[in-house]
């Protein structure tokens, strides 16, 4: 049976999340796949935790009850620990900044230094330093994924990279925030106030206590940034691309796009010219678009020959953005070894 060895620096949600995953379907996954995962090594902003083989569940007893695997592990420096840890694939799920990349950045690269694969959830390092990223991985051998960084669960570079191989991808363009499409969504069925929404996401634990990285646009941009080079080819940084949130959406503005047909739509959008955007736009009703509600993200394939190709799923929750992280995991593990 194959081993895929993790260290999984950063225990937030998606981290924790991850955790649960694997407590729940670790057995299934050396049932099914003949993949025998194993935690070798967690990570929060506290201390580090190694073992030979970590029990998820224990990981998330320490987090309930302790706060951080420090005080069962040790303090220190994630970047120190990995260079004295074997491990086969770096689990990078750090908080995203979009302005260094950082330390997420540094995680990835020390992880790249060493001869590891990496599986990311976080956009950070990602939107400023894709094309250096990727160019250190190739130079090292080893393979970067990174499927939850654009929709959680929606599954869109797996499809492209497995399925799509036959056709060139135009454009891009979707609803990349569930957070945002909920509150989209809530003003339109209530008629409240985008206060009022952002208030209910963040009562039903949707939006963050600081939501301005989703509300302004930031963390859509991150995503067409990721996206575009990804898919498209293009070499971009979040600094490409032209950014306006729904700060300025009212639920008058909604009521009247209703009345005509249309909803309001926080749009990403890449072509293959190299044109990046992020702004609310008015889309048809019957635009399979305008369709997704709530938390959901849908992105539209334009394509040379097969016409338009929709994918939707969720776009938020920690299990969701979890179980994009682990088909990472195991393509890496079938695949790559």
């Amino acid at each position: 049976m194959r081993q895929a060895r993790l260290f999984v620096i950063g225990l937030g949600a998606v981290g924790l999340g991850l955790m649960r995953l694997l407590a729940k379907k670790r057995d299934a996954y050396a049932r099914e796949f003949g993949i025998d995962v194993r935690v070798v090594g967690v990570a929060d902003s506290r201390g580090v935790w190694v073992k030979n083989d970590l029990n998820p569940a224990e990981v998330l007893k320490a987090k309930r009850e302790l706060g951080t695997v420090a005080e069962v592990g040790e303090s220190g420096d994630a970047l120190q620990v990995m260079e004295e840890v074997e491990f086969d694939v770096l689990v990078e799920l750090t908080p995203t900044d979009i302005e260094t990349g950082e330390p997420g950045l540094s995680h990835i690269m020390k992880a790249i230094e060493l001869g590891r694969h990496v599986v990311t959830a976080n956009k950070g390092p990602l939107a400023v330093a894709y094309g250096e990223i990727m160019e250190a991985a190739e130079e090292a051998g080893v393979v970067v994924r990174y499927e939850a960084t654009a929709g959680g669960a929606m599954p869109v570079f797996n499809l492209v990279r497995e399925t799509l191989k036959s056709v060139d991808i135009r454009s891009i363009e979707g609803v990349l925030n569930g957070t945002v499409n909920y509150i989209l969504t809530r003003m339109e069925e209530e008629g409240i106030s985008l206060k009022d929404a952002i208030a209910e996401a963040q009562s039903r634990g949707i939006a963050e206590a600081d939501p301005s990285m989703d509300i302004e646009g930031w963390d859509t941009a991150c995503k067409v940034v990721i996206l575009a080079n990804a898919i498209l080819g293009l070499d971009c940084t979040i600094k490409d691309v032209d950014v306006t949130g729904i700060e300025d959406v009212t639920p008058e503005a909604i009521r009247i796009a209703e009345e005509r047909g249309y909803r309001i739509k926080l749009i990403g959008r890449a072509d293959s010219d190299g044109e990046l955007s992020v702004r609310p736009c008015l889309v048809p009703k019957s635009d399979p678009v305008a369709k997704v509600r709530g938390v959901m993200n849908v992105v539209r394939l334009e394509t040379d020959v097969a016409g338009d190709i929709y994918v939707s799923g969720r776009g938020a929750g920690p299990l969701e953005t979890a179980s994009a992280v682990m088909s990472d995991v195991l393509s890496i593990a079938e695949n790559v070894g």
